[in-house]
């Protein structure tokens, strides 16, 4: 069994967070993990609702101003110490049940990084058309750079090697840091693989946070990681 840490990060999701830490929990009995939630400086009741419920986490990081997922996610990647890591959101568009699929990978084809991808899945919502559109460039950007075949590289699920990173690589605060970690990651993995999840999206009303405006820094880090590689090989 090999040992997984959950990275999970919070902002403004009072509504759900307990919800899918307790869907986490669930799934202890699968293998070892490791549950780290960043808090990222949370102006309404999350920080009180986590700090209430301390048995469904190992880890709280409390980040007192809101500085972005990319900044959550390279402080729960300093905190972990497992030999694995997996990200989950903190709302309920994404299914931890799933993570069986990607915890398969791992032991019986011995993969060093799994990527999610909602594409090609037979179970999600209708999502945005323009959401859609801007995804679909930015994988192929992607690919086109890296020599790939993902088909979603902006689902929140990854899971990956931990030694197949070096964390102080990572300089991207905002929603492009997806984009930075895959990166960096796919020029260190030996076997990769892709496999379809569960998603239930939210609606901007619901709190469903990405705006189009994202995709332009997405490309910026698609194109500004990939030359440093190159550069520094």
């Amino acid at each position: 069994m090999k040992n997984i840490s959950i990275i999970i990060p919070v902002y403004n999701e009072e509504n759900t967070v307990i919800q899918i830490l307790k869907k986490i929990s669930k799934n202890k009995n699968i293998n070892k993990f490791e549950i780290i939630v960043i808090n990222d400086g949370s102006i309404d009741d999350t920080l009180k609702l986590l700090n209430e419920n301390k048995t469904l986490y190992d880890k709280l990081i409390n980040l007192k101003k809101n500085s972005g997922k990319g900044k959550a996610i390279i402080e729960g990647l300093k905190n972990s110490n497992c030999d694995f890591v997996f990200f989950q959101d903190a709302d309920l568009e994404y299914n931890p049940d799933d993570l069986k699929k990607f915890i398969e990978k791992i032991e019986i084809n011995k993969a060093d990084l799994v990527m999610g991808s909602r594409f090609i899945s037979t179970d999600r919502t209708v999502l945005f058309f323009w959401h859609m559109l801007g995804n679909k460039f930015i994988t192929f950007l992607f690919n086109l750079l890296n020599n790939t075949t993902f088909t979603d590289i902006y689902c929140c699920y990854v899971l990956f090697k931990r030694q197949n990173l070096k964390i102080n690589n990572l300089k991207c605060y905002g929603w492009g840091q997806q984009a930075e970690l895959l990166t960096y990651l796919i020029t260190k993995s030996k076997k990769i693989y892709e496999v379809s999840v569960q998603y239930n999206g939210r609606t901007y009303d619901e709190g469903k946070k990405i705006r189009y405006i994202n995709v332009f820094g997405v490309m910026y880090q698609i194109l500004f990681t990939k030359l440093k590689t190159i550069i520094y090989k």
